[in-house]
């Protein structure tokens, strides 16, 4: 499923690379959701409230979290014990940041076990290829782990049988879904609980490329024989317009262009439209496939034998350029030729990389406005 971030406009090859202090870690939804639900069950079970609430990560770290909300009451017949918990991120641009995670618990009946329910704000999958089939919470497999063995833990702890309804919700957690892959993937109403450590790590390259891979498994399950992977929001509008792909065929692919292709080379898509800034794409097609600016720089003598080969007059010029754009300018009423033989070159960085795979390829460069200057490929 997705990562709780938005999609980024098209980024140049000038960007700032991440500054040197150390990035703080946070931690994830579901590691919230499940210290929650074990407050919350150990109050319903009259043990009181734990504050913190300790839990144990997936790896085996133990870490406690502090009560934000507690409440016993009854409602519909029914007794719920109900605990809150603000999700802290670290410094990772993330969405949930802030967000108050909610777990209501109920007992359920004998012999049910752990029960999962989605509350205000949380999602349900409505489209196959996720994790979690149509028509349940969106509540990623991990998370639901850690909220049945926290569940079970309390349980024990009371010699009582571990059969607890679970409700997760994030308060504002619809609002803040717009803002994610949520909706393209067939994820309504709200946000998923994510993680599979329990650990935000900032800027993750895994948290994203996972959620590149869901897209690409939502695209298969659906039948889909086209999709396009962008690098921003201006390159994603431009592929969308001139193609006519509806959203949940698009994939935000950012700067991981390997996380796309090396991932289609073992789960092949009919066709693919990799669409991008031609500072993107000049990286990708001089090899590059992760194309962050802290992690890949265009080779700008490289650039000037790309043009030179393409015809463009005075083509050495380019080798002096600071950046693709003013290289584009120099090329003058030639440009068009350059940003046709850029996304050649990073068509053929993609075939390479899908080693044979069955994906017709083709490659679009839009500028900042999301006019396409070139389109190569089927």
């Amino acid at each position: 499923m997705t990562p709780e971030i938005s999609p980024a406009p098209d980024a140049s090859d000038e960007d700032a690379a991440p500054g040197a202090r150390p990035l703080r870690t946070g931690f994830t939804t579901g590691a919230c959701a499940a210290a929650a639900a074990r407050a919350a069950w150990g109050a319903l079970l009259g043990g009181g409230w734990l504050d913190p609430s300790p839990l144990v990560l997936p790896r085996g770290q133990a870490v406690a979290f502090p009560l934000a909300l507690r409440e016993i009451g009854r409602g519909g017949g029914r007794d719920f014990a109900r605990a809150g918990i603000v999700k802290d991120a670290g410094d990772d641009p993330d969405v949930t940041h802030g967000a108050l995670i909610v777990a209501t618990v109920r007992r359920a009946p004998a012999g049910a076990g752990v029960l999962f329910r989605a509350g205000e704000g949380v999602g349900t999958v409505t489209r196959p290829g996720l994790p979690i089939p149509p028509g349940e919470p969106a509540i990623n497999p991990v998370p639901r782990a850690m909220i049945r063995a926290a569940i079970e833990e309390v349980s024990a702890e009371h010699d009582l049988p571990a059969d607890a309804e679970v409700e997760i919700s994030i308060p504002g957690g619809a609002a803040l879904a717009e803002k994610t892959w949520n909706g393209r993937l067939g994820i309504v109403g709200g946000l998923s609980i994510l993680g599979t450590t329990g650990i935000v790590r900032p800027f993750s390259c895994a948290a994203w490329i996972a959620s590149i891979h869901r897209g690409i498994d939502v695209a298969r399950a659906t039948g889909l024989t086209h999709a396009a992977a962008a690098t921003g929001a201006m390159s994603e509008a431009a592929v969308r317009a001139r193609h006519g792909l509806p959203e949940h065929a698009c994939l935000d692919m950012g700067d991981f262009a390997g996380g796309v292709l090396k991932y289609l080379a073992r789960r092949p898509l009919p066709r693919l439209t990799l669409a991008g800034g031609a500072a993107k794409l000049a990286k990708l097609g001089q090899g590059a496939l992760d194309l962050h600016s802290g992690r890949s720089q265009v080779d700008f003598a490289r650039l000037a034998a790309t043009a030179a080969r393409a015809g463009v007059a005075d083509p050495g010029r380019i080798a002096g350029a600071l950046t693709v754009l003013e290289a584009l300018e120099m090329a003058g009423e030639d440009a068009p030729r350059l940003a046709a033989a850029i996304a050649g070159e990073a068509r053929a960085t993609a075939l390479r990389t899908l080693a044979g795979a069955p994906v017709a390829v083709a490659v679009l460069v839009a500028d900042r406005k999301g006019a396409v200057l070139a389109e190569v490929g089927p």
